[in-house]
């Protein structure tokens, strides 16, 4: 399920809402004791019951003054005064805190975030790209457009700002930070890539990501050669230079034109006749074993296997037919979306 279309996260409360919050807390406080105060006073001044009390002090700090309970003497009277200036002064502080709440945002922003956090707490099988400059932008169409559920985690207010203007569900926070990662569900995410601003930086998330999840698959942009073993030594599975990849692209481009469109046709989210993805072999599936002629997929679901990746990561290119198909293999195969959908359901 994608989260993405739609979803605000706002950043996390500054301190003019925790101002607002112990504003609320404090006339909350204030109002209490002017009850609790005029009640006593009433009981012990006139000597009447509790609820009397307590009905005379309600009415008495409302203003609403409907009629005294029962004839008060001078000292009483003198009580009521008191009670009329400092009750009366406190509810009005009270409605004062509750209507700049409610008028500058702050109701509002607390139940955005209750709402978001809920989302956050849903999120399931999701990636967590870290940075939302050029490349994360780019990172976050292609996931929205592969219909895969993911959350921007950006420490710059004016470019989470942007993600959010993107309809993106986005937090802003540094991506290093531990709390920060599991408060967005990095227990339960499908992968991390990091694409911040510095190639300090992306250490520092590669490494915190992997120390919390050994297992996670982690992307990392890098700037400099020099980055990139640091990089991999602090747990990223695949280190991509944006820089070098494009200038492959463009030769490749310039040297095999009609290859290159087929891998973009072939791999691109823009294009719904034609797919290209990896399917994973469960050890249960009934293919294990088999051979990938004896297997029949291109028969039964109408896809083509073009590598088969083996568990120690080596990658078999066209493979032969007798090639045996094992259980925890990744098929890299090509066909179109609904077929591939019946094999990944398949197996």
């Amino acid at each position: 399920m994608s989260l993405t279309a739609g979803a605000l996260m706002p950043a996390p409360p500054v301190r003019t809402g925790w101002v607002w919050t112990r504003g609320l807390r404090f006339a909350f406080v204030l109002v209490l004791v002017a009850l609790v105060g005029g009640t006593a006073g009433y009981m012990l001044i006139e000597g009447w019951g509790p609820w009397d009390a307590f009905y005379m002090t309600v009415i008495t700090v409302a203003t609403v003054g409907y009629r005294e309970v029962h004839t008060l003497t001078f000292a009483g009277e003198a009580f009521t005064v008191v009670l009329i200036f400092g009750g009366v002064g406190t509810a009005f502080y009270a409605a004062t805190q509750l209507a700049a709440v409610v008028v500058e945002g702050g109701l509002h922003r607390r139940f955005e975030q209750r709402r978001v956090t809920h989302m956050l707490d849903e999120l399931k099988d999701h990636f967590i790209l870290c940075g939302y400059g050029r490349i994360g932008t780019i990172v976050a169409q292609e996931l929205h457009q592969q219909r895969i559920s993911f959350v921007v985690v950006e420490r710059d207010a004016e470019r989470m700002h942007g993600a959010i203007n993107d309809g993106w569900v986005a937090v802003h926070a540094d991506a290093s930070d531990e709390e920060v990662l599991k408060r967005i569900g990095i227990l339960r995410a499908r992968g991390l890539i990091a694409a911040v601003g510095t190639d300090a930086e992306n250490v520092y998330t590669v490494l915190t990501a992997r120390v919390m999840r050994p297992d996670l698959f982690i992307i990392a942009r890098v700037e400099s050669d020099d980055a990139e073993p640091k990089l991999r030594r602090a747990g990223a599975d695949r280190v991509i230079s944006p820089y070098r990849i494009g200038a492959a692209h463009m030769a490749q481009t310039a040297l095999r034109p009609a290859v290159v469109d087929f891998v973009q046709l072939a791999t691109g989210s823009g294009h719904l006749d034609l797919s290209m993805e990896q399917v994973h072999v469960r050890g249960t599936s009934g293919l294990v074993g088999k051979s990938v002629v004896d297997a029949g997929i291109r028969q039964r679901f109408g896809v083509i296997v073009v590598a088969i990746r083996r568990t120690d990561g080596t990658m078999e290119f066209n493979p032969a037919p007798d090639s045996l198909i094992r259980a925890g293999d990744e098929l890299v195969v090509l066909g179109r979306p609904a077929s591939v959908k019946s094999l990944e359901e398949t197996i």
